[in-house]
């Protein structure tokens, strides 16, 4: 799932019955799926994500993007759609038939598109077009099937991490370079913070379905799940989610650490951090944009650490971007729109030139170099990337070390494949009566809220 669609649609759908009729609107007619590949051959691809009108200098870019291509590529015609992933309008639109030869849809698709047949294996036209060895295995488990092969090219990654301040360490007598590795030291620091600052040792997000998100991301470090692989079934009734919401219990009611702010959402949240009133909270590393740029954040008091692992480590929540191709695409289209996803999405990382003028380019837009995250390419291949651009870098990277060090080491655990933001939606409830009613009930909340989402699952 995108960081921005988070904000928007809901996301998850059932397991999708593909029923397209024919080929995707603009792929060359008559095209067969199977068969030799011709590089050369004239064929015609269309991309979704073609900008709105409300935004011309974007649809200016996006069409000198397209004629380069199409410069450096003559065989290769490319048409374009403003055809974008939505939870709600997906299914109907693969039903229909009314796809784009490629376009970006979310983490969550894969795990029921896969074994449904309705992605196509690309894993030979990847190695053709050189793109393979630029990509991140471990992100790549996301569109891989058991046996390895390869059905998407994800292009945008997120890991849950701990944001903390340092300045609130500092204040409270922790050393900000030694984040919390364990929720047991992240109820000890919370305790230290607030008694020596006065301030929320720890926050937890709980409505518009970051309650459910964060009570997901939270089990996943427990070594529980939220959902059944086949999408069936809810999983989180048992030992480690309540695990979770027993610990938020004692941080709010036992320890009082957790201020007196228990519903927040995520904007609402990181403008809290960013003010100094937090001294922990899950958050991707991306908040760092927004609680320096956005809410006046001292860059020198943001930290980032490792998702606190609990008898682990089992791993974190992760979601993004992957660029579908679609299931009736010929070879010879597969290959042009593989070629498409290389210039547009990694060339940049692969071509010292175009990486250097992006970053000149990011900080002449007042935005930030060097903030770290998860990369969908190779270690290889990002680390020489970073060393084109670090000249640039104007956030602190040392910073975010113990996040850095976990996304080398942690698993990378999706978000839940079936209706996940109905699942979120129905667990924020949870969160929230945990948080605001000292004689909940965990094991009737969990239970009551199985019972609904199995039904949901169920449809």
């Amino acid at each position: 799932m995108t960081r921005v669609s988070r904000w928007g649609a809901g996301l998850g759908l059932a397991g999708l019955v593909l029923a397209v009729a024919g080929c995707a609107d603009g792929t060359t007619p008559g095209a067969d799926a199977g068969g030799a590949i011709d590089e050369n051959a004239p064929v015609t691809i269309t991309i979704g994500d073609r900008p709105t009108p409300d935004k011309p200098n974007d649809i200016a870019a996006f069409e000198r993007n397209i004629k380069k291509f199409m410069d450096a590529h003559p065989n290769i015609t490319v048409k374009s759609t403003e055809t974008k992933w939505d939870a709600q309008t997906f299914q109907a639109q693969v039903a229909g038939g009314s796809l784009p030869t490629v376009m970006n849809i979310s983490f969550t698709e894969p795990a029921n598109m896969i074994p449904n047949k309705q992605l196509p294996d690309i894993t030979d036209e990847l190695k053709l077009v050189d793109l393979t060895k630029d990509l991140n295995p471990e992100v790549l488990k996301i569109v891989q099937d058991d046996a390895g092969r390869i059905y998407g090219v994800p292009i945008d990654v997120f890991s849950v991490g701990l944001a903390y301040n340092r300045a609130l360490f500092k204040q409270a007598g922790l050393d900000p370079d030694k984040p919390p590795a364990s929720w047991d030291e992240v109820r000890q620091f919370a305790k230290q913070i607030t008694e020596k600052t006065g301030k929320a040792g720890y926050a937890q997000l709980t409505k518009d379905n970051t309650g459910g998100w964060m009570l997901t991301t939270m089990t996943y470090s427990m070594g529980g799940s939220v959902q059944s692989e086949d999408g069936k079934k809810s999983t989180f009734n048992d030992a480690p989610t309540k695990k979770a919401l027993q610990l938020l219990k004692d941080m709010r009611w036992t320890d009082n650490t957790m201020g007196s702010n228990f519903l927040y959402n995520q904007e609402e949240v990181r403008q809290d951090f960013a003010a100094g009133k937090i001294g922990m909270v899950l958050q991707a590393p991306d908040a760092y944009d927004m609680c320096v740029k956005n809410f006046g954040m001292k860059p020198a008091d943001y930290g980032h650490a490792a998702l606190p692992q609990d008898g682990g480590p089992h791993g974190t929540l992760t979601g993004g971007s992957i660029k579908m191709i679609n299931p009736k695409a010929s070879k010879n289209e597969i290959v042009a729109a593989l070629k498409w996803i290389k210039s547009q999405e990694f060339d940049k990382y692969t071509d010292e030139q175009l990486a250097v003028q992006n970053a000149k380019d990011t900080i002449a837009d007042k935005g930030f170099v060097g903030r770290p995250g998860i990369t969908p390419l190779s270690q290889e291949t990002y680390d020489r990337y970073n060393g084109w651009r670090q000249p640039y870098n104007n956030v602190p990277v040392e910073q975010f070390k113990g996040y850095v060090e976990s996304t080398k080491t942690l698993k990378l655990i999706p978000e839940p494949s079936n209706k996940a933001q109905e699942v979120y939606a129905l667990l924020d409830p949870v969160v929230q009566q945990v948080l605001t009613k000292k004689d909940a009930d965990i094991d009737k909340l969990l239970t009551d809220a199985a019972s609904k989402i199995d039904a949901r699952l169920a449809r």
